[in-house]
């Protein structure tokens, strides 16, 4: 099964989603029964944040003075029987604001399902791996989304 612990350092997160960790467990369930995603037995950390700790996060791991709207930062431990794959950063105004043309929780899922995705091998440097990684972000999607 794969676990989250959520960090909630911006207050207007709670305004949307009341209980962060609920809602994401519940989606994690779901995941956790998709064939692809079976048998892992990952955990990983959520930050709810804002765009000015975003911005600090990035210039301070990636050398950009600019905000983002995810960050991922994977590391591998193993702790018993399960993988500890890193931490994920999102932005509550980037995805606030992409909202506004379909709706939150959508947009939030699109931003931690990427997260999560870097965390566990997946990138997008190259197109063909670009491709692969939209595939299986729209896979997941749609097992949380009838409408995408």
């Amino acid at each position: 099964m794969i676990k989250v612990n959520v960090i909630n350092d911006y207050s207007n997160w709670k305004k949307i989603i009341k209980q962060p960790n609920n809602y994401l467990n519940k989606k994690l369930k779901i995941l956790s029964n998709t064939p692809s995603f079976k048998k892992k037995n990952h955990e990983f950390s959520l930050l709810l944040t804002n765009d000015k700790q975003m911005k600090y996060l990035n210039l301070k791991f990636r050398k950009k003075n600019k905000t983002t709207d995810v960050l991922s930062f994977p590391i591998k431990i193993q702790q018993k029987n399960r993988f500890y794959v890193g931490d994920v950063a999102i932005s509550y105004e980037i995805i606030k604001e992409r909202s506004k043309k379909t709706n939150f929780f959508l947009e939030f899922d699109k931003m931690w399902i990427h997260g999560y995705l870097h965390l566990i091998g997946y990138d997008h440097k190259k197109l063909n791996d670009f491709k692969k990684m939209v595939k299986k972000e729209k896979l997941i999607l749609k097992y949380f989304h009838k409408i995408i």
